[in-house]
């Protein structure tokens, strides 16, 4: 099977993205220690893996399987915030979850707005 550039390159875009968030987020105390330049590369691989890693025939799935991390990782760090704050575990879990929420909302966006395009036909 022959496999375009575009689809490679977003691949290898999604796994970084995701590699990088679970790694910052273990790796740091708090999201708010992480700095500017982290959030920025995550949005950036965010709206790269939005706009390259879908087609037409696969934007559903991508969608379904991104809004369901972006609504886990809000609900999650919602539910989280009972738990007290000293707990080590749980701020990992923190962390990870808010910056997987970074990476992906971006691409959701990306993806939910060309799938609109695609069905108006512009």
């Amino acid at each position: 099977m022959v496999r375009s550039k575009e689809n490679l390159w977003g691949a290898y875009a999604f796994l970084v993205g995701v590699v990088l968030a679970v790694m910052m987020g273990l790796f740091n105390r708090s999201l708010e220690s992480a700095g500017g330049l982290f959030y920025s590369a995550l949005v950036l691989i965010g709206l790269m893996v939005g706009a390259m890693n879908t087609s037409d025939k696969n934007s559903q799935t991508f969608l379904m399987a991104s809004l369901s991390i972006v609504l886990v990782g809000a609900f999650g760090m919602d539910a989280l915030k009972y738990i007290p704050a000293n707990n080590y575990v749980v701020a990992l879990l923190r962390n990870v979850l808010g910056s997987l929420s970074l990476l992906f909302v971006p691409a959701t966006i990306v993806v939910a707005l060309k799938t609109v395009f695609s069905m108006a036909k512009i």
